[in-house]
């Protein structure tokens, strides 16, 4: 009995039992199965494990036990877990000067409307002598043209951010521009003197407008320090430009008005350049590489969460780089345009210089800032811009007593030559800084508050020098010059170190 049961069952040792070959799952309307041991892979075919659609539509055992579930397409994949970008990724999203292509023309266009707004700030000061004759008028009224561009500047600040959300940079810009036209306009027709006050008041709005937008277009596109040099060395080379067109005009015996002819037909040109540069522009899609990584580490929560530009102002204002940024630029801007509106006058009450002659000092100061921003802005990223900006700080004090004690014509003409020279790459340095210390969703609303406020000492600081210079004359132009660059060493030392960007 026992042989034939042996027989009819072929029982073997445990020991020569080997593990059965794996089965495979051929059904694609079931699960894969598994081995239910944790760590061990289902067995999928080759194919099957390479094909999409089994890859990601399929679910296994132990996840319906646990509850979690595989994507089941791609883009849920991509949703929950953002890829980091690649190097070449990366690099691809840099807007660097030449890339993408139409970045050199935005450029160039940035540049043009800063040249025609060095012409604007320029010319002051050529035409300040005639305007006074004209209208029989003193210094303290004279100075009301730099309160109404001041008011100007200031009342952009609070919505540059507003118009530029609502209606997008190219129509911002036209915009801009078309203020600045009118202005134009108002001031070719030889006005009544209060309408040329409200003719620089929109004036400093437009130009509020453009410093704002094409210093943050600037300051993002690499190397920062070397655009933002060339764009406000152009603002330089306006600023030759219009002291000599200006004093050979009105030399000559014609109108000081008939100089606004020239700023007509530029900022005719500056509105086409912007709309045709700037049209296909997007605000979001053209991210340099910094804003590449903060948006793809916080995708989820930008997607959810929108912030109001008036928040962003909040946000802007309670930021100490906002503030010390502003008042940084306010008595830069200060120093720099009481420098030249009001030196021309000084050198004709205190060096007897001719006034067809002296007009053109203005230009040669302002040939300095635009060699300054052209060449020495090159050496700024070898110092560092902090150092920098000092370096030239105390330079340009040393250069201003100069101006102020030496009793010779020449003399001070040079020194306010080199003194321009130095002074020119002070704010692209310092935009540069600006731009690193602040976090990128309110930069916009900063940069365009600093540009603003800040360079409403371009009209506070001539006034005040004009009301003080028609008390004591026009030697206090260098005190208040002195005064405002220790202004300008207080603000820089005040601003906070600088870090790594964790937003």
């Amino acid at each position: 009995m026992a042989s034939a049961i042996h027989n009819f069952f072929d029982i073997q040792p445990a020991s020569n039992i080997t593990n059965p070959e794996p089965t495979y799952q051929k059904s694609k309307s079931k699960a894969p199965q598994t081995l239910g041991e944790v760590g061990v892979l289902p067995n999928v075919e080759l194919e099957d494990f390479a094909s999409s659609k089994d890859r990601y539509g399929c679910q296994t055992s132990e996840a319906a036990r646990t509850g979690t579930q595989t994507p089941r397409t791609p883009n849920e994949l991509e949703k929950s877990r953002p890829a980091t970008p690649t190097g070449d990724d990366a690099v691809g999203l840099m807007r660097t000067w030449n890339s993408p292509p139409m970045t050199k023309w935005r450029i160039l266009c940035c540049c043009l409307i800063y040249f025609s707004m060095g012409i604007n700030d320029s010319v002051v000061g050529a035409l300040i002598p005639y305007m006074e004759s004209y209208y029989h008028i003193s210094y303290s009224i004279m100075s009301l043209v730099f309160v109404g561009n001041a008011i100007g500047f200031i009342t952009a600040a609070f919505f540059t951010n507003m118009i530029l959300g609502k209606f997008g940079r190219a129509k911002t810009l036209i915009f801009a521009e078309l203020v600045q036209l009118s202005a134009y306009t108002v001031l070719v027709c030889t006005p009544p003197y209060p309408l040329v006050v409200v003719a620089f008041f929109l004036l400093g709005y437009g130009a509020s407008i453009n410093l704002a937008l094409n210093n943050v277009f600037c300051a993002n596109t690499q190397p920062p320090s070397v655009i933002l040099g060339a764009a406000h060395g152009s603002y330089g080379v306006g600023g030759i430009v219009a002291p000599i067109i200006g004093t050979a005009i009105v030399s000559q015996g014609a109108l000081w008005s008939r100089f606004y002819f020239l700023t007509v037909g530029l900022r005719l040109c500056c509105m086409i350049f912007a709309a045709w540069a700037f049209w296909s522009y997007k605000e979001d899609s053209e991210e340099t590489l910094l804003t590449a990584l903060e948006n793809t580490a916080s995708r989820q929560t930008a997607a959810e969460e929108t912030v109001s530009k008036l928040k962003d102002l909040k946000l802007a204002l309670k930021n100490r780089v906002t503030v010390f940024g502003a008042l940084f630029i306010f008595a830069y801007q200060g120093a720099e345009v009481s420098t030249s509106g009001w030196f021309i006058s000084y050198l004709i009450n205190y060096r007897n210089g001719d006034p067809a002659k002296v007009g053109y000092v203005t230009a040669g100061f302002w040939g300095g800032i635009t060699v300054g921003r052209f060449v020495l802005t090159h050496a700024a990223p070898r110092i560092g811009e902090k150092n920098f900006v000092v370096i030239l700080t105390l330079g340009t004090i040393a250069l201003q007593l100069l101006a102020w004690l030496t009793p010779n014509l020449i003399g001070n003409a040079v020194a306010v030559c080199l003194l321009g020279l130095l002074l020119g790459p002070v704010y692209p340095c310092a935009q540069t800084i600006f731009s690193r210390l602040m976090p990128r969703h309110v930069q916009t609303t900063a940069i365009g508050f600093i540009g603003g406020a800040g360079s409403s000492g371009g009209a506070v600081a001539p006034f005040t020098t004009g009301i003080l210079a028609q008390a004591a004359g026009t030697w206090v132009l260098h005190p208040v010059c002195v005064g405002l660059y220790g202004a300008m060493l207080a603000c820089w030392f005040a601003l906070p170190k600088m870090r790594k960007r964790t937003e």
